[in-house]
């Protein structure tokens, strides 16, 4: 297996986009599945790794990123040196991003052997969820797409009343990383973004337009992402197809650091069904 581990890709926002590959090298051309992290994530959290790994086995050429302003940095990609960066970070930030690993891949003479263009599908976690769901539904390139414990509207995780006022008038509000206990920065100009693109952002919107395959995987017992997002994001398109893992968390029992050289059994289940549904 040919894994290509913190490539650096440019990006358009002054901060590189890191960037993995995980395929057989094999020159027989596969299909592309680009994942994408969720808030407070990053490429390498838990057992991301062997999820690549998994993919990759089974023939798919499996690409992950980090968002330019995850907070990880080309040095330290793992959690967050770049709290500014972190506080700068907003939705069409990480559209763009996307966009570009996405035109990066498509462009790159060095694998072009390895992959099929024309398959090219799409896979979040969580807030990485909404992002694939809305760049599935912009970009024609894009033929299927998936979610993990996805959100299925962003809008309403923005606080109201005095917290957005406080909010406002500090221009900066703070979260406690309860791994790490940092004090975690948003800064205003996030609610702000969000305001002025909240047509695009519109997720309910993007799912109801979707003309290609998409698979929304969540767990019945999401502490994070309550169940219902998924159920929502089914109703609106009969075109969507819902499984739901029973007794599964928002990580499908994933946790960063993943020690064992095994993944846990309901993010392998997940990980299967996705690949089943992308060779389906």
């Amino acid at each position: 297996m040919k894994i290509v581990k913190n490539i650096v890709v440019k990006g358009i926002h002054q901060k590189p986009i890191l960037t993995d590959l995980f395929y057989l090298e094999n020159s027989k051309p596969k299909n592309i599945v680009i994942f994408c992290h969720g808030y407070k994530g990053y490429k390498d959290w838990g057992a991301w790794n062997l999820v690549a790994e998994k993919f990759a086995k089974q023939n798919t050429f499996f690409v992950k990123m980090n968002f330019s302003h995850n907070g990880g940095t080309v040095k330290q990609p793992i959690d967050f040196p770049d709290l500014k960066a972190f506080g700068n970070n907003n939705f069409i930030i990480e559209l763009d991003d996307l966009k570009t690993v996405i035109d990066w891949v498509l462009n790159n003479s060095s694998f072009k052997k390895e992959i099929n263009v024309q398959n090219i599908s799409l896979v979040g976690h969580s807030r990485g969820g909404g992002i694939v769901v809305i760049k599935a539904f912009e970009d024609t390139r894009i033929t299927k797409v998936i979610t993990w414990a996805g959100v299925s509207d962003y809008g309403s995780k923005f606080p109201t009343g005095d917290v957005l006022r406080v909010w406002k008038e500090n221009g900066v509000s703070y979260i406690t990383n309860a791994r790490t206990h940092q004090q975690m920065p948003h800064y205003y100009q996030f609610y702000t973004n969000f305001k002025k693109n909240e047509d695009r952002l519109n997720i309910k919107n993007a799912v109801e337009q979707l003309n290609i395959p998409f698979l929304i995987i969540h767990g019945s017992d999401d502490e994070t992402v309550p169940l219902q997002e998924a159920k929502n994001m089914l109703s609106w398109n009969p075109n969507n197809k819902l499984e739901i893992i029973e007794n599964a968390n928002h990580s499908f029992d994933s946790a960063q650091p993943w020690q064992s050289d095994s993944l846990p059994g309901d993010m392998d289940m997940i990980a299967q069904k996705t690949i089943d549904f992308l060779n389906s």
